[in-house]
Parts: C-alpha cells; structure tokens; sequence
C-alpha cells in the first residue's frame, strides 16, 4: 500500500473512535440526567426532579415524534406509535420518572444497536478501509510511478513492496509469500511462483514482486467485494420490515388493551402502564441485530451477501440447484495421467508439450505449462510456433519439431489402448508427437473438487432437502460427477434457458438457491430466490447478478453459509418471540393494576437488554465442523503434498502393470516391475506409516472421534500387504517372468493401483477438506 493510501487508513481508526463514542452521547446524556433527578429527589427537592425527568421525557419524545411522522408521511405503519404514545402518556398522567426511564430505554436500544451493528459490520467495514487507492507502475523506461488505481491498464507492470496491498489482479513475475486471509479467509500465508495468478486485496508478506496487471482495478477480484460489502452495508435486514408488518396486529392489541384497561378501571395511569410496558424494542432491534451479525461472520468465512434479506432467505432455503463444471468441479483441466510410448520419459513428454504450448492461450495449454512448472521441469522457448484452430500447435524445441494436440490415422497399440481409456474416463486427450510418431498423450481431468461430497452432506444435515445437479455436459459424464458427490438428481445437456426453467419450477416447491459459476449460469442466477456465484474462479456476470458471492475457491463455505444464515435467523425469531411474550405478560399485568408505570418501565428495559444480548449470540455459534489446530494444519498440508509424489508412484505402477500386460517377455518388464516395487517401499510406506502415527491420532478431535479414521487404517494395512505381496512374487522370479506368473503380478499391481487411488480420493475428501481457518474473531 503506498504512502497516500496509508495515511487514509490511519485516519479511519481516529474517525471510528470518534463515532463509537458519539453513538453513546445521547444514553450518556439522559442517564445522568436520570441520576441527577434521583440525587435531587433523595435530597428532599422533589420538584426539581421532576422537572429534570419531564425535560428527559420531552428530549426523547421530539426524535421518537418526528420518527413516527416520517414513517406516516412515507406511508408505513410502525411500532415506533407505540413508543410515542408511551412518553406523552407519562407526561399527561404526570408519571415524569416512567417516561424518563421509557426515554433512557429507547435510547439504550438505539445505542445497542449501533453498537451491535458497528460489531457485526467490522469485517465489511474493513474491506472498505484497507482498498488500495494507488500503485507502483514500470514506465517504460524502468522508473517507478505511483499512479491513481483507476489509471492501471491490463498489461501493466507494477512492483509491489513488503507490506503492500496487490492493487490489481494479475500474475507474478517472481516468487512472492502473500497474506489472502482478507480475500480467502485462510490464515497461513500462501507462496505463489512465477507466473501464478494473484487477486486484488492480499498482502505482500514477503519482499518486494514484480506483477503484470490482467484486470483493471474496476473488474478486479477486491473492487467486487468491495462492491458487495457497500450493497451489504447499504441494506436492511427482512426482520425490520417483519417487525412493521407485525405492528400492523401488535399496535391495534396495545391501543385496545390500553383502552380497555382505562375503560373498566377508570385510571388513565392502567392505560399508560400498558403502552409503557408495550414499547417493541425486541422487535425493533434485537432481529435486525442478529442478522446484520450473521451477514458479519459469513463474510468472515469468504462469502459476501448483499443484504439481510438474502441471508434470511438462504436460511430458509430447501432445495439447491448447482453447476457441475467450475462449482462441483474445479472448472479447469488438470493432468490426470501422462501416457508415454514404450521406452518413453513421461516428464520429456511434458516438457515438449508445455514448451510448445506457453504461448498459447487455451486453456488446455495453460493446464500443460502449469503442470510442467509444478514439477519443475525447464521449459525452453519454442520457435517456428504455428497453430490451426481444432488441430493444434507445432514447435521447434531444442531443434526438434514437436506437435501438440489431435492426432489422427492409424495409432499403435499402446496409443489405441489410451484412447480406449480416455473415452471411458470422460477426459480430454492432448497428443505430443514428432516426425518419428507419436510420443505420448497427456490426459486431462476436471476433476471433482475435494470438497464438494462433503458440503454436499453439510448442506443435507443444514435442511436442504433436495440438490440437483444441472449441467451442458454429456449425460454419461455428469452421471459420473453427480454419483461422486451425492446429489439427488442430475439434468445433462442443460441450455442456459433450460436452467432457468428449472429453477423457476423448483422456485414454485420451495426455497430455492442457485449455485453457478459462469456467463452461462448468470440467468438462473437471476432467477432463483437466492443465486451465488463462485466469484474466486467465475466470471463477472454471474457474480454482478448473485446475491451472494463465494470469494474463496472452495465449496465448503456455501455449507458454513447456510449453516450460519439458519442460526442467525433462528437467534432473530426467537429474540423477537420471546422478547414480545415477556411484552405481552407484562401488558396483562399492567391492564389489571399490578404493575405501576415506573416498575413496568425498568421491567421493559430488563427485557429489552435481555433478547438484544441474546440476538448477539448470532455473531458465534452455529457451524457444525470444529476448528482445525494449527498443528494439525501443518500435518494436513504436508500430507498434502506428499500425495503428489505418491501418485508418481502409482504412474509408475500402472506403466509397470501396462507393460507386463502386453509384453511380460520384454527386457523392460521386469526391471519395470522391480522398481515399482522400490519406490512404493521407500515412498508410499513411509508416507503411509507417518499418517498412521502423526496425523490420524491429531485427526481424532477436529473429527470427533479416532474411530473416524479407523477405516483408512484399514487401508493401510492392506496397502502394505499388497506391497509385500509383491515383493514376495518378485523373490519368485528368477531371470525372467514364467507365464503362470504374469496373472498374480498383474492382479497384485492393478490391486495396488486402485485401492491406492481409492485411498488418496477418500483422504483428500475426507480429512485435507476440514476447513483450515479457524473463524477470525
């Protein structure tokens, strides 16, 4: 963040304090007053007491009348009438000291309602606060500028020092260490290397980086969520328009009781006990509290809500419609598996294609130059770089011409199997050749997001009833997802009509939310009750039309979403219920006489201070999952990590199985074989071993209980029993494979393969998706 926008920020703490303790001026004031009466009192002036406690009556009858008059100008019936006729009652019956505790009430329900709101919007309010206004720009020359934010154009180079906010989104030109917790919600820094892409709105953790802008700071990931929390701020909660529409029945109840109470008695003093003891501060404040504190802590999990209403919405919702790619799926290619020609090098293969393809802008190339640089493979600069739309591209690399892309003509048969598979699997095929024929293929996956079964269930046990999976992909493809995560229906081949169709049907039934990432989705997004978009990875339409936006990639935090709008609004509903009912008990008691006005205003005010400290309850609570510890963070992350090499082994494993399948008697078989078997004893096993010490026992709170992971203990002990399995077929083997050996081995490598793959999915589902942030405070 550069100097201007620093001073800006450290003028807003001065200016908050300033309003914090401004928003207590006017309790502040009337309570002494109060005191000041009841010293006056005390000391035998009891003229003068009532005198200051008439003055205090009429300071809070002028605001709470002009309230009232606005509302009826504009047409709109409240329960502020209530609270008017409450203080000039006490001032026509001459009971000074009821309407000065009736005006300290009113204003310790407006105090705590500042106060609850300022505490519930921090969060939203900090995102306002910390936005970058301008940055560090490379002239062509070398010399850095500091230029306003609206001035960044895509394309520009920007430095960003130790401490800065990223002003715009872009990719990193060298190794940077950020601080996303204000955008993603994650705690621990996160490192990004060259050529990542970073959003607007984290910290530079580190040293200083060189960027280059791909969105103007208008179309940045922080000026949406800036937008968002602007819209959030700007709107009312659906409970204060619900307490309106209850004085609709709550105020005719109060003015005939009072009436009554009159009526039959022949005391006026009944009358104003009961408007006294009907003033609806429950209804007035403590709901809108609870749900301005809801939109607080969902913020605080990375999902934005444009206003109360939607929260209270998504807290009623029943049924939710979702996209499959980019919201179930991770909505970009992934390498799945590098299939090779025999005597081939697997990372060779890469190597060529991604060189090949790192100026290519699809998005299947991106994929292939991510995965090189993941593995840390050095990429060379192509030359004589051509490419035909629907073919592919081709390349000079190191001098050797090498085509990526379709292939087409007669395969040979490790390439045909491959093929075989990819069309089974659904994935997509890049193939990599030269003028010799074809050197291998690289599958590619979008892949099921780690977490989406999990929220899936999350969502089922939060009160959705019904979750159904609407997609343009092809049927047999969207059946696979949809069996993988758990939805309750699928619909294929889904036009962007066809989904809003649906969704108004499903709309008609109950609550609905919709759920969806890209241009595509931005129409039933606009038609569900509820649309959210996933902002972190989709696009600008469909964020600009959604009530809610997810600003983390993860799916998790739409089940934290839910869960908190439900909580939040069954703090408000029963705030409200039961603060009235007190209310009401207590009208009956004043309308028969046991409940003078000055004891039927303190009793109000001890009701009213009840159900607003019970509707901040909302600001925690709530969420099913436990907080991960740090340590247990840091055992997850690196068993994280370890899964990538595990499933090098098992590429190694699968090559070897191929291999002994279609050419046992090959000299490559054997040796094949034997070092699969090496690395799974010095990689997998020790991997495996490390789990079942360090991380299961530390999993056994975050998941309630160690027989949690019992099952994948199970797991491990049948890995290590295939492993020594193998082995033992091994120590069999003299020289060469004997046919009647081949079926046992290759049942042991295949058996090997899948329950590996098995376990690593039911891993990362099951343990690495606990949520790694606890809840900031």
């Amino acid at each position: 963040m550069t100097g201007e926008s620093s001073e800006c920020v450290d003028e807003q703490p001065a200016r908050s304090r300033i309003r914090r303790w401004w928003a207590w001026a006017p309790l502040i004031g009337l309570g002494v007053a109060v005191l000041v009466g009841a010293v006056l009192w005390i000391a035998g002036r009891p003229g003068a007491a009532q005198v200051i406690w008439a003055a205090v009556t009429v300071a809070a009858l002028a605001p709470a009348l002009w309230s009232m008059l606005r509302q009826l100008w504009r047409r709109q019936f409240g329960v502020d009438v209530i609270a008017v006729l409450a203080l000039a009652g006490a001032l026509v019956v001459g009971e000074y000291l009821a309407g000065a505790v009736i005006a300290v009430m009113v204003a310790t329900g407006r105090s705590l309602e500042a106060y609850a709101q300022r505490r519930a919007t921090r969060d939203l309010r900090a995102l306002l606060e910390r936005a970058p206004r301008t940055a560090r720009r490379r002239s062509a020359d070398g010399t850095i500028e500091v230029v306003p934010l609206d001035r960044v154009a895509v394309a520009d180079q920007l430095l960003v020092g130790p401490g800065d906010v990223v002003p715009v989104d872009g990719t990193v030109d060298e190794a940077a260490t950020l601080d996303e917790s204000v955008v993603t919600g994650e705690s621990r820094l996160v490192q990004r290397a060259a050529g990542e892409a970073v959003a607007s709105g984290v910290v530079n953790a580190g040293a200083g980086f060189g960027m280059r802008a791909t969105r103007s700071a208008a179309q940045s990931t922080y000026a949406g969520i800036v937008r968002l929390a602007e819209e959030a701020s700007a709107h009312k909660a659906p409970m204060v328009r619900l307490a309106d529409r209850y004085a609709t029945a709550f105020v005719p109840f109060t003015l005939v009781l009072a009436g009554l109470a009159w009526l039959f008695s022949g005391d006026v003093v009944r009358a104003v006990a009961v408007l006294v003891v009907a003033t609806p501060c429950p209804l007035l404040l403590a709901t809108p509290i609870a749900i301005v504190s809801g939109l607080s802590r969902v913020a605080r999990r990375g999902v934005l809500v444009r206003d109360g209403g939607a929260l209270e919405l998504l807290g009623r919702a029943r049924t939710l419609l979702v996209d499959k790619t980019g919201t179930l799926t991770a909505g970009r290619p992934r390498t799945a598996e590098t299939v090779v020609a025999p005597g081939g090098d697997r990372d060779e293969v890469l190597r060529l294609a991604a060189s090949v393809e790192q100026l290519s802008p699809h998005v299947l190339a991106a994929a292939l130059v991510r995965q090189a640089r993941a593995r840390g493979l050095a990429l060379t600069e192509p030359a004589d770089v051509t490419e035909e739309p629907g073919r592919g591209v081709t390349g000079r690399v190191d001098g050797r011409l090498v085509r990526v892309g379709q292939l087409g003509g007669e395969l040979p048969e490790w390439a045909d199997r491959a093929r075989a598979r990819t069309e089974l699997a659904g994935w997509s095929a890049v193939w990599v050749s030269d003028d010799g024929g074809p050197l291998g293929v690289i599958l590619l996956e979008d892949p099921v997001r780690p977490d989406a079964r999990r929220t899936v269930r999350r969502l089922r046990a939060a009160g959705l009833r019904r979750i159904v999976m609407v997609t343009g992909d092809r049927p047999a493809t969207a059946a696979q997802v949809a069996e993988a995560v758990g939805v309750d229906d699928v619909v294929a081949r889904c036009t962007p009509q066809e989904k809003v169709d649906r969704v108004r049907q499903e709309a008609e039934r109950a609550v609905t939310v919709m759920v969806g990432d890209g241009v595509n989705d931005a129409p039933a997004l606009a038609q569900a009750q509820v649309g959210v978009a996933m902002g972190a990875t989709g696009a600008n339409a469909s964020a600009d039309v959604a009530d809610a936006v997810l600003t983390v990639d993860r799916l998790d935090r739409l089940a934290d979403a839910v869960e908190i709008a439900r909580y939040a609004r069954r703090i408000a509903v029963q705030s409200a219920t039961v603060g009235m009912g007190l209310a009401v008990l207590a009208m009956l008691a004043a309308a028969v006489g046991r409940l003078p006005p000055v004891a039927g205003a303190f009793l109000q005010e001890g009701i009213d201070v009840l159900v607003i400290l019970n509707a901040l309850r909302a600001l925690r609570g709530g969420l099913r999952h436990r907080d991960v510890p740090p340590r247990t963070r840091e055992l997850l992350a690196r068993a994280a990590e370890e899964h990538a090499a595990v499933r090098d082994v098992l590429a190694g494993v699968r090559d070897a199985a191929d291999l002994a399948a279609t050419d046992p008697a090959s000299p490559r078989c054997l040796p094949a074989v034997r070092e699969a078997h090496r690395r799974l004893t010095e990689r997998v096993l020790p991997h495996e071993a490390a789990e079942e010490r360090q991380l299961y026992p530390a999993l056994a709170d975050p998941l309630g209980s160690g027989e949690a992971t019992a099952t994948m203990s199970r797991a491990h002990v049948e890995i290590r029993r295939q492993v020594d399995l193998l082995g033992a077929q091994l120590a069999q083997v003299d020289g060469r494979l004997r046919p009647d050996q081949v079926p046992d081995l290759l049942a042991t490598l295949y058996g090997l393969d899948a329950v590996l793959r098995l376990h690593l999915a039911q891993e990362e589902e099951e343990f690495f998706t606990l949520d790694p942030a606890p809840e900031r405070r």
